[in-house]
């Protein structure tokens, strides 16, 4: 049975479907392949991490950020967008006007390799989950305030639910039953109770919240807030903030994604280029390493002894050894590598 592992963390061009250029053959089950969305480049990076090389890729279209696998591991949804790239501060009124016929998911079939389908999922999707089943999939729409869910069977938005302005992080709950949405205009998290498709309840917390990573038994869930410099440890049985833990002054968290047997969580940090690994349950910061410049997208390997970085500034892609807490090698890839999802 296939393990997956993706992050925490757009618009793809119709004559761009099934035209990936895949260096290798089409395979039944691929892996171990880290799959790198190129933001600036509009491709995807497929890179087999034992030879520590990229061995495919694949053009998607438009500005490719978020990242996920399908549950049985046969294909990847990505988040396309055809609004332009706007930094912190940027006047958006001297933008050129997005692109809504590259808004979407872009389908890739692994087996193929190569991208084979887009869907309608709302206006400038920003970050992408999937149902545990695999039967939906649920967007976060950063210009519309609003999460799409999409019918994978019928491609199409069958209901969306307004959250916070500038959703952008969207992880589903251990249980199937909840989306967990950031929202960094409101600096809280949204959470939509999936029988009731209707949001549940927001918590707080610091501001600019940007990812979302729960421990396996859903107990807790791990949000970063790029401009609170912390992380919140939210209690999701009480639906509260039960700890923040402090990154330290400058830092900016990103990226978060924790191990399989629920030890450890590690961040990005962004401008302050580290990642920091926190143990768990003591909420203690252990150790941290510069990873390369901005790191965003980050994956660690089912066996908990691999941590992966998307360095967007650098077009690389660092791989951080555990055991020597040291980046073991660094793998260049197209321009602008923002998520991670790695399929084992």
């Amino acid at each position: 049975m296939q393990r997956l592992c993706s992050l925490v963390v757009c618009g793809l061009l119709v004559q761009a479907c099934g035209s990936g250029n895949s260096a290798e053959p089409a395979r039944s089950r691929p892996g171990p392949r880290l799959y790198v969305t190129n933001e600036r480049a509009g491709t995807l990076s497929v890179i087999d991490t034992k030879a520590g090389a990229v061995v495919a890729t694949i053009p998607l279209g438009k500005r490719p950020r978020g990242i996920q696998a399908s549950p049985d591991g046969s294909r990847l949804y990505v988040a396309l967008s055809g609004s332009p790239i706007a930094g912190p501060g940027v006047d958006e009124s001297k933008l050129p006007p997005p692109d809504r016929k590259a808004d979407g998911i872009g389908v890739i079939d692994l087996r193929q390799g190569k991208l084979v389908a887009m869907v309608p999922a709302g206006t400038d999707p920003e970050q992408v989950a999937v149902s545990k089943d695999g039967t939906r999939l649920f967007v976060a729409n950063e210009d519309a305030a609003q999460l799409s869910i999409v019918d994978v069977a019928q491609s199409k938005v069958v209901q969306t639910v307004k959250v916070g302005g500038e959703p952008e992080g969207v992880s589903v709950s251990p249980d199937g039953r909840s989306v967990y949405v950031t929202s960094e205009e409101d600096g809280a998290i949204f959470i939509v109770d999936l029988a009731a498709s209707a949001v549940a309840a927001s918590i707080a917390v610091p501001p600019r919240p940007r990812s979302i990573a729960f421990v396996p038994d859903g107990s807790k869930a791990y949000v970063t807030s790029e401009n609170g410099a912390v992380i919140s440890v939210i209690d999701t049985a009480a639906r509260t903030v039960a700890q923040t833990v402090p990154l330290g002054e400058g830092s900016r968290p990103m990226g978060v994604v924790t191990t399989r047997d629920g030890k450890w969580a590690y961040v990005t940090t962004g401008r302050s280029r580290l990642l920091v690994a926190i143990e768990l349950p003591s909420h203690q910061i252990a150790w941290s390493v510069e990873a390369g410049p901005r790191p965003w997208g980050v994956a660690v390997s089912a066996d908990g002894s691999t941590v992966y970085t998307a360095n967007g500034p650098s077009n690389d892609v660092s791989i951080i050894d555990v055991a020597t807490r040291a980046v073991k090698s660094k793998i260049a890839v197209e321009s602008g590598p923002w998520g991670l999802a790695l399929i084992e």
